[in-house]
């Protein structure tokens, strides 16, 4: 095949959409098709197969979009152009200004589209702080239907969820198929030495962007109300625009210090083995591969039972739930597991078989075979 894919964002791998559309490109790649990509990254310059667009000036807007870690692609009619000529499928990871004038002259080329679902209405309005207008959540989903979903062949959700969130908003019925984004096969338990530092330490692990719909706060007071506090470590993974927010937030409530940093994979693989604990509090999470990565690595996860958020649904039981922005009932369940080991150890062993259904190669495969199928049915 001769896929193009058109990323409206994409840069360092400190997010979930970028990390979904890489993998999607190397798997592509290594299946030797043949792949370009459309995207704003200026380390792509000059890089086989990448075509790289100028990126949208925000005005007086630009220092807010850089401290949020936003950078969209502008439309580049004649780049998308070139990139389209020739190719058998065009896939789009996010429904923006790029991916718009992509669709519109696919369309005219003939070009069969699919179109991932990787950005929650809540993801956008979180940032015009208007992420729990319900209406305007809605109106949003509207839009990206109107100028994008509509038009496309097949639409990539990548969890049950964020598909009955849609569908039930735009009313109809939209040929789709439901695969999760998988984990990549590095991620397995394997023994690790915790560093010195925190070897008399229960280490709690949360892997997300500092951002507000992440929920990191909640965690910071779970932690706080637990009556095992003093001998509790946090580890934030990640980057994004609430880090001074949420250091200062952690320097007025906790004794031990969380530590704030952005990981490699390798590096993240040895974390996640040596923690005790995972607690995923995000509020808004279309699926959340950064959960799944740790119970790949068979780590015990407690998750924020948030109605919207995908990430619920990886409970295998109430033990990994909590109320959603309750820190008083997520101490309690951080308690439980701190003084049940037995059980928490048959658990680990539970998550490590059922992680076993987002296998990278098997969700790559489909992805790969509905790129096959909307082929196939334009040429018929």
């Amino acid at each position: 095949m001769k896929v193009v894919v058109v990323c409206d964002v994409l840069g360092e791998e400190n997010n979930g959409t970028t990390i979904a559309a890489m993998n999607l490109i190397r798997s592509l790649k290594a299946k030797e098709h043949e792949v370009r990509v459309v995207c704003p990254d200026e380390a792509r310059k000059g890089e086989e197969g990448y075509y790289v667009v100028p990126t949208i000036n925000f005005g007086v807007l630009n220092d807010y979009v850089k401290k949020n870690g936003v950078t969209l692609a502008k439309r580049d009619e004649t780049t998308l152009r070139e990139a389209l000529e020739g190719m058998d499928v065009m896939h789009i990871i996010t429904p923006f200004f790029l991916s718009i004038k992509a669709i519109s002259i696919a369309r005219e080329m003939g070009i069969p589209i699919t179109a991932g679902f990787h950005c929650q209405a809540e993801n956008f309005t979180n940032h015009i702080f208007l992420m729990n207008a319900k209406r305007i959540n809605r109106r949003v989903y509207k839009i990206f239907y109107h100028y994008v979903y509509r038009y496309v062949d097949c639409i990539h959700f990548p969890t049950q969820f964020i598909c009955d969130v849609f569908l039930n908003v735009i009313g109809k019925p939209l040929e789709h198929r439901v695969i999760s984004n998988g984990v990549n096969k590095s991620f397995v338990h394997r023994d690790v030495e915790k560093p010195d530092a925190l070897k008399d330490r229960f280490v709690i692990l949360f892997t997300g962007r500092y951002s507000k719909e992440k929920s990191h706060k909640v965690l910071i007071d779970g932690v706080k109300k637990s009556k095992y506090a003093d001998k509790i470590q946090l580890i934030f993974a990640g980057s994004g625009p609430q880090k001074e927010a949420l250091q200062k937030y952690a320097q007025q409530n906790l004794k031990n210090q969380p530590i704030f940093s952005f990981y490699s994979r390798e590096e993240m693989i040895d974390v996640i083995n040596y923690s005790d604990l995972y607690v995923h509090p995000a509020e808004i999470e279309i699926e959340a591969i950064s959960c799944l990565e740790a119970i790949s690595c068979g780590l015990v996860p407690v998750i924020s039972n948030s109605k919207r958020s995908a990430t619920r649904f990886f409970a295998l039981d109430n033990r990994n739930h909590f109320r959603c922005n309750d820190s008083r009932n997520l101490a309690a369940k951080i308690d439980y597991w701190i003084t049940h080991p037995k059980e928490k150890a048959e658990c680990s062993e539970n998550y490590c078989d059922y992680a076993k259904q987002f296998d990278f190669d098997l969700c790559m495969n489909k992805m790969e075979q509905m790129l096959k199928d909307v082929i196939d049915a334009k040429r018929k």
